[in-house]
């Protein structure tokens, strides 16, 4: 897999909005104490110097950090400031020489307002973008309910892509009459590029879950969409490129019944964690089929059939970027023991709570320089629920 959630962004940091008003109060105070400053240089100047012509900054820094109606306003008082003998320097000054002065700032004005128009408008227009960015990846990677029949469900995902909710981690869990059947994968690479492969895969599996009977099933559809999708990619081009010849999607299938028993298939994907209050150990250590993409699946398929969760039991699915978030330092995080750090208490926490104490020291650890997707989903049977 390329080393390279967000299913809402990550709350701001602590401080954050206290330093991001500190900055917008100095932008605000900032032109007036040049021009304060200024006028104090004109009325102490005794030499030839003319301060008054660096007034002309004044509007410009207005309008780079307050806006066009402050750099108006403070243009114009900076311009009729320059047409005012100030100062031992300013009664030596020619009319003309203050005449032209007012000019320049007069243009600065125009040309910081203009500019400033123009930034308004793009900044405007990013939002939009972003609003429908936004509102086409969560149709995608959509929340989940926290609880789906008798199992509490929640997930997050971190991507890797800047300006992205997600790239090229997939999950869903839907309720079928076969048992909740819930998938996670990993498709090679991050970002935007992987999104079209991440909506293939989903949008057949929730076809495919409610259609196919048995796992193995839905596993051949997620194999034979892979297939299409990356023909149908190669088609489109002119060449094809060399990373659609070798991308491949890791999968994790899972089935959990009523009583909690479940089955599991694994095409190259990491086994989740199967927990309880202080403990926490991979659901199976056998090796798993090839992720899809890479070779035909088998002619026979052996699903995991394991012990039935228990009421305190649940289950944290993962993708490798969980693991291969490094620090400053080159660090890889140490899920296994910061998720038995998480199932210290008496009781297991709800996979809400769990997946974001997860997610959000993954978060930590990273620094914010993540290299490649994490997607995180915890499964736990309700409160009463058997």
């Amino acid at each position: 897999m390329n080393r390279t959630w967000a299913w809402r962004p990550l709350p701001p940091v602590a401080g954050e909005t206290s330093g991001g008003f500190a900055r917008r109060l100095f932008v605000l105070v900032l032109p007036g104490i040049w021009v304060a400053a200024i006028l104090a240089w004109e009325l102490a100047g005794t030499g030839h110097a003319q301060p008054l012509q660096l007034l002309a900054a004044a509007p410009a820094i207005a309008c780079a950090g307050t806006g066009r109606r402050e750099c108006v306003v403070l243009g114009g008082l900076c311009a009729l400031l320059a047409l005012v003998p100030l100062g031992a320097a300013g009664q030596d000054t020619a009319p003309a020489t203050r005449l032209g002065t007012c000019a320049a700032i007069l243009v600065v004005v125009a040309a910081s307002y203009l500019t400033a128009g123009r930034r308004a408008r793009l900044l405007r227009e990013l939002a939009r973008t972003r609003d429908v960015a936004e509102a086409a990846q969560r149709l995608v990677l959509r929340p989940l309910p926290e609880r789906i029949g008798s199992v509490r469900v929640a997930a997050g995902h971190l991507s890797a892509g800047e300006g992205a909710l997600i790239g090229g981690d997939l999950y869903d869990a839907v309720a079928t009459r076969y048992g909740l059947r819930v998938v996670i994968g990993d498709v090679r690479g991050h970002g935007l590029a992987a999104v079209g492969t991440v909506s293939a895969m989903l949008g057949c599996f929730r076809e495919a879950a409610h259609d196919e009977p048995e796992l193995s099933g839905v596993l051949r559809r997620l194999d034979r969409a892979l297939a299409r999708h990356l023909a149908e990619r190669s088609w489109a081009s002119d060449a094809e490129d060399a990373g659609t010849a070798e991308e491949f999607v890791t999968v994790l299938l899972l089935q959990l019944g009523q009583g909690g028993e479940y089955t599991a298939l694994n095409c190259g994907h990491p086994w989740p964690y199967r927990f309880s209050s202080g403990t926490a150990a991979p659901l199976s250590d056998t090796e798993p089929l090839p992720p899809l993409g890479l070779f035909p699946l088998p002619a026979h398929l052996q699903p995991l059939h394991g012990r039935p969760l228990g009421q305190d039991e649940g289950l944290l699915c993962y993708t490798d970027g969980a693991e291969d978030a490094r620090d400053a330092h080159g660090a890889f995080f140490p899920l296994h023991t910061e998720l038995l750090t998480c199932l210290s208490g008496a009781a297991p926490p709800a996979p809400r709570v769990l997946v974001a104490a997860v997610r959000d020291r993954i978060a930590r650890h990273a620094g914010g320089r993540l290299t490649d997707d994490v997607a995180l989903l915890a499964l736990a049977h309700a409160a009463g629920a058997r």
